[in-house]
C-alpha cells in the first residue's frame, strides 16, 4: 500500500471515522450498488476509498490520506467526504500538516449529485486549514483525475508527482477523441506551472519528508542577507558597476543558494498555466536547521510566469510564518509581445502586492543588476542590501541613454549621473548596507 512508500515503519495510525448509515444500494437506491462495495471490499481489505491516520515522515507528523483506486476507482461518496472531513478537523486541531495520496477517478456516479458535493466539504476544510496556517503537501499517483485533482491535488500547497501517473481534469473516457495523452500526465502538469515535482518512488520518503521539515520548522528570526560571493571592492563609476554586474562568470542565484543552505528545494509553477525556472528559483530551505523561503532571479529577464511564482511563494511563506530571502538580478522584466499577452504588468503588480502585505519579515539582497521596476518588485522595503558587483537604477544606464537621446557613448556618463553604484545605494538611502564576503553586512 502506498502508506508503506511514505512512513515511517510502524507510525501510521488509522483514525476513527463517523459511522454514516445510508438506505439499501446508498442515496439514489441504485441497483447493485451495495454488491459493488462488498465486493471491493473484498478486493481490497479496506471498507472505502480512503484510508486517513496520522504517521510520521522522516520524523515529521502528519496527518495522510491515502486513496485505493481499486476501492471503485478511488472515488469520492459520502462516506468518503466524511472521512476527508475527519482527517482535516483532526490535522487544526493537532496542528499538523496534511498529505493528502492521491489516486482517483472523480465523484462516485452511484451517489449522484450528493458525491459531488462532497468536493465543497473537502474545499471548506482545505480552506479552513490552509487559514489555520498549516501546509499542505499532496502526492499525485495514477491516476489523479476529476475533482480529487482539483481539489485535494491541485488545491495543495505544494504538489508532488509519481513519474507518469495521469493527471488532468478530464479522466481517459471523457476526453476528446483527438485530445493528445501527452498532455493528461503529471510531466505536462509540472510544464505547465500545476506541479512542483516528479519524484522518483524510491525518492518519495525522502522528498515529502524534507517538504514537511521545511513547511513545518520555520527559523524564528528575519533572513540574514548573504555573504557576497564575488567581487570585494567597490566600484570606482557607475559604467563599472553595470559592466561588473553584466560580467558572464559573476556568481549567479544557484551559487547564493547553495553557499546560504545547507540544502533545499523547489517550489514550481505560478499555478496559471506558466512556470519560469530558468529566469526566477523559488522554494524553502534549511539554514541553521530552520526553514526560510526564497526567491531569487537568475540574472535573466523575468517572465510573468516567474513575478507571479515569486508571489505565490511569499503568500505560502506568509501564511506559515517562514521569513523570506530575495535575491534581485535581472536587466528588467520580459518585455517581448508574448510577456503583454501574458500579463507582464499585472503579474508585476500582484508582486508588489505581496511583499508590501506580507506579515512575515522579507530580506533582499541585490546579487548583480537591479534594472528598473522587474527588479524592484522583489525588494523588501526597508531591507534591502548590495552586493559590491551589482547595481540598482530606475532604468538601465544605456536604455536611459537611449530615452534621453543622448549618443551611445554618453551611457557611462548617465550611469554616474543615476548613482546607481553600491555606495550611491547606502548614501541615498535606497539599501541599508553592502555585504562583505563574509557572513556579516556592511553597514
Amino acid at each position: 500500500m502506498v502508506l508503506a512508500l511514505v512512513t515511517d515503519p510502524g507510525t501510521f495510525t488509522e483514525l476513527p471515522y463517523p459511522a454514516r448509515q445510508s438506505p439499501p444500494d446508498g442515496p439514489l437506491a441504485w441497483p447493485g450498488y451495495d454488491a459493488s462495495r462488498a465486493r471491493a471490499a473484498e478486493r481490497t481489505g479496506e471498507e472505502e476509498s480512503v484510508v486517513v491516520g496520522t504517521a510520521r515522515v522522516e520524523g515529521t507528523a502528519a496527518v495522510l490520506i491515502a486513496f485505493e483506486f481499486g476501492f471503485l476507482g478511488g472515488s469520492l461518496g459520502q462516506r468518503t467526504g466524511d472521512r476527508l472531513e475527519a482527517a482535516y478537523v483532526h490535522a487544526r486541531a493537532h496542528r499538523l500538516p496534511v498529505v493528502p495520496l492521491v489516486a482517483t477517478g472523480g465523484s462516485r456516479m452511484q451517489e449522484g449529485m450528493l458525491a459531488l458535493s462532497q468536493l465543497q466539504r473537502v474545499a471548506r476544510q482545505s480552506t479552513l486549514t490552509r487559514e489555520a496556517g498549516l501546509a499542505q503537501v499532496a502526492v499525485l499517483r495514477d491516476p489523479t483525475t476529476g475533482g480529487g485533482w482539483a481539489t485535494l491535488g491541485a488545491g495543495a500547497d505544494v504538489v508532488l508527482a509519481l513519474p507518469g501517473a495521469q493527471v488532468g481534469f478530464a479522466g481517459s473516457r471523457v476526453r476528446p477523441p483527438d485530445a493528445d495523452p501527452a498532455a493528461y500526465t503529471a510531466e505536462a502538469q509540472l510544464a505547465a506551472g500545476a506541479a512542483d515535482a516528479v519524484v522518483p518512488v524510491a525518492e518519495l520518503r525522502a522528498t515529502l519528508g524534507l517538504w514537511l521539515r521545511l513547511l513545518t520548522t520555520p527559523a524564528t528570526t528575519p533572513a540574514d542577507p548573504p555573504a557576497a560571493l564575488g567581487g570585494t571592492t567597490l566600484p570606482a563609476t557607475g559604467g563599472e558597476a553595470v559592466r561588473r554586474a553584466r560580467a558572464p562568470h559573476r556568481p549567479r542565484a544557484d551559487a547564493y543558494l547553495d553557499a546560504y543552505f545547507t540544502r533545499r528545494v523547489a517550489l514550481v509553477g505560478d499555478r496559471c498555466g506558466g512556470a519560469d525556472p530558468d529566469g526566477m528559483l523559488c522554494g524553502f530551505g534549511e539554514r541553521d536547521g530552520r526553514a526560510v523561503a526564497f526567491a531569487a532571479q537568475t540574472g535573466t529577464p523575468t517572465r510573468p510566469a516567474g513575478y507571479r511564482t515569486a508571489a505565490r511563494l511569499i503568500r505560502l511563506a506568509d501564511r506559515l510564518g517562514i521569513p523570506v530571502l530575495t535575491l534581485v538580478d535581472t536587466p528588467g522584466a520580459a518585455n517581448d509581445a508574448e510577456a503583454e499577452r501574458q500579463g507582464a504588468g499585472a503579474a508585476i503588480a500582484e508582486l508588489f502586492g505581496e511583499v508590501a502585505a506580507a506579515r512575515t519579515p522579507i530580506t533582499t539582497l541585490v546579487v548583480g543588476e537591479g534594472g528598473s521596476g522587474g527588479a524592484l518588485a522583489l525588494a523588501a522595503p526597508g531591507n534591502t542590501w548590495a552586493a559590491p558587483d551589482s547595481y540598482f537604477s530606475v532604468i538601465a544606464p544605456d536604455l536611459a541613454a537611449a530615452i534621453l537621446k543622448r549618443p551611445p557613448e554618453q551611457a557611462e556618463n548617465t550611469a554616474d549621473q543615476l548613482r546607481i553604484r553600491p555606495q550611491d545605494l547606502v548614501a541615498l538611502g535606497v539599501v541599508r548596507g553592502v555585504v562583505d564576503p563574509v557572513d556579516r553586512p556592511r553597514a
